[in-house]
């Protein structure tokens, strides 16, 4: 002879005389409309929550505090977990009730009916790890299509250009140092080097600005 059949469990909370389970579950899948196809191409995005929704009586002296207790983790919020037959095959591990019910009838003393909605609340994925790059590991998503070992090398480039802008305003200030020559009558014979310097000081003022820049990003 067979035993009875367990009674479902809300948390640690006993739905007594259950009258009615249903679980549902959505496929995921949105319509895509594509230009000239009969019908919509079907796109998933991944398995929405399993849905059960119980109704039920609570009776007998203890109807009250099992409204109650009902009511406490409906009104909590708060994650839980739920056993029935009905979902023996599912890995359910945490819930919440969003939805809840409760009615009671003329004529009916001591009689409570109950209707409750329960959703799988799957635990969410790990957090993101910190990185030494100073931020989040792959900026949090995962591959970025190039390899990030090339940051140090860019990083090693502007050190570089940075020694070749100071190695350039030497120049510069060399060049004025000849330049400054010119107030003697050499009959224009350093005008060139006037215009070398023009030309050497812009290109440096550019660089600083690009070191600089290079300089906020790398640290």
């Amino acid at each position: 002879m067979n035993g009875a059949r367990p009674m479902p469990l809300l948390g640690d909370t006993t739905l007594v005389a259950v009258q009615h389970i249903t679980q549902s579950v959505s496929a995921g899948f949105r319509d895509v409309p594509v230009l000239g196809l009969e019908g919509h191409a079907q796109q998933r995005s991944g398995r929405p929550s399993h849905r059960i929704t119980v109704t039920g009586v609570l009776t007998g002296e203890s109807a009250l505090d099992d409204l109650a207790a009902l009511q406490a983790i409906a009104s909590s919020g708060e994650e839980t977990t739920f056993a029935a037959d009905i979902v023996t095959a599912l890995d359910l591990q945490r819930v919440v009730v969003t939805r809840f019910e409760a009615s009671e009838r003329a004529g009916r003393p001591g009689v409570v009916d109950y209707r409750l909605e329960v959703v799988e609340s799957p635990p969410l994925p790990p957090p993101a790890q910190l990185s030494a790059f100073g931020g989040l590991d792959d900026f949090g998503l995962g591959d970025l299509g190039f390899d990030t070992d090339i940051l140090g090398d860019l990083a090693d480039l502007a050190g570089d250009i940075a020694g070749a802008v100071d190695a350039a305003l030497d120049a510069v200030a060399a060049l004025d140092a000849l330049a400054g020559l010119a107030n003697f009558d050499f009959q224009g014979i350093l005008a060139p080097a006037e215009r070398v310097t023009t030309s050497v000081t812009q290109v440096a003022d550019s660089l600083q600005s690009g070191v600089r820049a290079l300089g906020e990003l790398f640290g």
